[in-house]
């Protein structure tokens, strides 16, 4: 395990300084959860120009009990694992970029990579018979997401990953979910 925790260190301090002042202002902004409001807009205005005011409706309670879900077990995670954040760890003092705000101690796993992913997923999957390329738009974007956690020096790329991990299973669970209750309903 400890060799896992170090090759992980090593990644993230290799990931992390690949940015430059320049870069910055744009990963501060990929890393804001407020940043894809829209896409979240646009993406039900797709599922109700598809599919109906009865359907959006069902999408959005889903969407929203899939959310609660993802954020509980992302804080469950943290709070029982308490792996320390890249910055909160001292070993890595003046050897990492840290370019936002430092919130929270616990690092493990993302929050962002899970939210992002199961939205990729859940929605990517409703709306890949009428947009073929949506699906891996959508994985693009929770990518960059994921990324720019480790950028900003919040997260270890194994916290991104294994929120990606949660993400597509809960979110292709959530998608059963809901062919579930299009049947029923």
């Amino acid at each position: 395990m400890e060799e896992i925790i170090r090759y992980d260190t090593e990644l993230f301090l290799l990931l992390n300084n690949l940015g430059s002042e320049p870069w910055d202002e744009l990963w501060r902004i990929i890393t804001n959860k407020l940043t894809f409001i829209p896409l979240y807009m646009f993406l039900i205005y797709l599922v109700y120009k598809n599919y109906g005011l009865k359907e959006t409706l069902v999408v959005l309670i889903i969407g929203g009990l899939m959310i609660v879900t993802t954020d509980q077990l992302a804080n469950l995670f943290k709070n029982g694992f308490q792996r320390l954040r890249p910055w909160a760890n001292q070993d890595l003092e003046g050897l990492m970029r840290m370019i936002v705000k430092k919130r929270g101690v616990y690092s493990f796993f993302s929050g962002h990579a899970i939210n992002s992913m199961v939205v990729a997923v859940y929605l990517g999957l409703i709306l890949r018979k009428k947009y073929y390329y949506l699906p891996f738009i959508l994985l693009l974007w929770a990518f960059l997401v994921g990324y720019s956690r480790i950028y900003v020096g919040v997260h270890y790329p194994s916290d991104v990953l294994t929120g990606f991990l949660f993400g597509s299973i809960i979110g292709w669970g959530f998608y059963k979910l809901q062919l579930t209750v299009q049947k029923k309903y």
